[in-house]
């Protein structure tokens, strides 16, 4: 009854508002850009706040220190007029503004912005308190809007590095927000500092809560036959379309029991969207799928959405991403994606580090130095027992460039490392396969070709010391060499690949890389896709987030 009652009560003073406002409607400025003079000469109303107000208020409260500047050059750019009143009541901004709180508030089952902004307070600041109290009122709505935006758009405030995300945070500008909100509340929107990806996924977060609202999903029963495929008929078939019908992903109103080869269809692109082999049938690993509750994918959104507010507002319009979970690399044309290849990403004890660098060198027929982790870990107990196991390798030790005779290297001294390069020879047999992709970075991961072909058959392909793997190189090096300075053609890259002699190759321009990690995401064709927690980062962001 509360809710509603403020509801009746908002929409009352909308059209008050409306109605005091109409007055004013022909000098109403259009927006202007952050760094001209926005309200200097105009009147709003004639209520004005005593800067000394702004002063104790922000005094008062220390965890308003963060937005106390902000705060302060907002009202001296308006020569301390009221932002969200009018002289009738609540201005239309005002309104929109509490509109979008609630719906923060629905979304994210985050009431705290809210306190403080109860109805009983808003009535009695506007209507019967003094003018004091409604310049107190438009002054905790301009500090909400600060709080709301730090929220929304800034994201939690923790150590990035301690979630192994090293992309580095985007400072955000909050006050051409609030400018824009204040005067100009249809086009709010356009300056909202957020990516496409961050809108996309805010609006799968409106969908599943709605379906949460609705007593999620169908959780369905233990099968006796798996996999369920076209032609059979069951109970569980029944679920199955109420299931996918909620998500989107079948779209005939029909709940007849008989698996038909419609559903199969809904039941491939349900597939596709958690990164299953799209079948059509309905296997163990997709029933477990099937049987998350929306909860947990309520939970996923949100985590992403968190990460997606780290990140810059826009992209360059070429680049290439690789998205960790998801086991894909996406070359990005003019903001869309031109295609994609599988990879290959570290396994969870050498993870791939989250990252952002530029891919400037192409190495082909590359040689592979052996990081020294590998050599303790693993080579050294095997030249221990056998130096031979070296050549075999087609390996080598090289000191200043000099070839080093290995029978002659007493393995035995040392233990955590050795003075001096082992490296594997150009070939089929390389590591890192006929041809590397470098971008300098801290890391020591790059993009490369691997003989190690049969793991990009798996559906989980967490397998590398944290390099990344192509499933495609010799599509990659075409790709960047096709209009590049260098401009080689597919002829000439596919004998360096093979000619077993290293060529480094610049890359002119350099192209922007972004290793990044998204377990939910909208896609380009906006269908909202789930992966696995591979590294346990969203176990360990939710601790920061949710407290569990």
């Amino acid at each position: 009854m509360i809710r509603r009652s403020l509801v009746l009560s908002l929409a009352l003073l909308f059209i008050v508002t409306m109605i005091a406002g109409c007055k004013g409607c022909k000098n109403r400025r259009k927006l202007r850009m952050q760094n001209q003079s926005l309200y200097t000469d105009q009147r709003y109303t004639d209520c004005v706040l005593d800067s000394e107000l702004i002063t104790r208020e922000l005094e008062r409260d220390t965890s308003l220190r963060d937005f106390a500047e902000d705060v302060n050059d907002f009202y001296q750019r308006r020569n301390y007029q009221a932002a969200w009143l009018t002289d009738g009541g609540l201005s239309i901004s005002a309104y929109d503004f509490l509109t979008t709180l609630r719906a923060y508030e629905s979304d994210f089952g985050d009431s705290t912005l809210t306190k403080g902004l109860a109805e009983a307070e808003i009535g009695d600041m506007l209507f019967i308190g003094p003018t004091e109290k409604k310049a107190l009122l438009d002054l905790k709505l301009t500090i909400t809007f600060f709080r709301y935006a730090e929220k929304a758009y800034g994201g939690t405030r923790i150590d990035l590095k301690d979630l192994e995300w090293y992309i580095p945070r985007m400072k955000k500008d909050y006050r051409r927000l609030l400018d824009s909100l204040v005067s100009s509340p249809s086009q709010y929107a356009e300056y909202e500092p957020v990516n496409d990806y961050y809108k996309a996924l805010k609006k799968a977060l409106v969908q599943y809560r709605a379906i949460e609202k609705k007593g999620g999903w169908p959780i369905i029963p233990p099968v006796t036959k798996l996999p369920m495929k076209a032609g059979d008929t069951s109970g569980a078939t029944v679920m199955l379309k109420d299931h996918l019908a909620m998500t989107g992903d079948y779209m005939i109103p029909e709940r007849s029991p008989t698996y038909t080869d419609t559903l199969a269809a809904a039941v491939r692109r349900y597939q596709e969207r958690m990164g299953l082999r799209p079948t059509g049938r309905v296997d163990s690993l997709t029933l477990a799928e099937l049987d998350q509750p929306v909860s947990l994918r309520l939970r996923q959104i949100m985590l992403n959405m968190e990460r997606l507010r780290w990140l810059p507002d826009s992209t360059p319009a070429h680049y290439i991403l690789v998205n960790i979970p998801e086991y894909r690399l996406h070359v990005y044309e003019e903001h869309r994606v031109a295609w994609s290849m599988d990879v290959v990403v570290g396994n969870a004890a050498t993870a791939t580090s989250i990252f952002t660098g530029r891919l400037s060198v192409v190495e082909f027929s590359p040689y592979w130095n052996v990081p020294q982790s590998i050599i303790r870990k693993e080579l050294l107990p095997k030249l221990k027992r056998d130096p031979g196991y070296l050549e075999r390798m087609h390996m080598e030790a090289v000191r200043d460039g000099e070839v080093l005779d290995a029978d002659r290297i007493n393995w035995s001294r040392y233990d955590k490392s050795v003075p001096f390069v082992i490296r594997q020879k150009p070939g089929d047999d390389c590591a890192l396969g006929l041809v590397a992709f470098f971008f300098p970075n801290s890391f020591d991961i790059f993009l490369h070709d691997t003989p190690a072909k049969s793991f990009f058959s798996e559906n989980s392909r967490a397998f590398s010391h944290g390099c990344i793997r192509l499933a495609e190189p010799e599509r990659l090096a075409d790709y960047l060499f096709r209009a590049d300075s260098v401009k080689l053609p597919p002829d000439t890259i596919h004998a360096m690949m093979y000619s077993h002699i290293e060529k480094k190759v610049p890359v002119r321009p350099s192209v922007p890389v972004y290793i990044v990690y998204f377990t939910a995401w909208v896609d380009q064709d906006g269908l909202v896709n789930f992966r696995h927690d591979i590294y346990g980062h969203d176990a360990r962001l939710s601790r920061e987030i949710f407290g569990r």
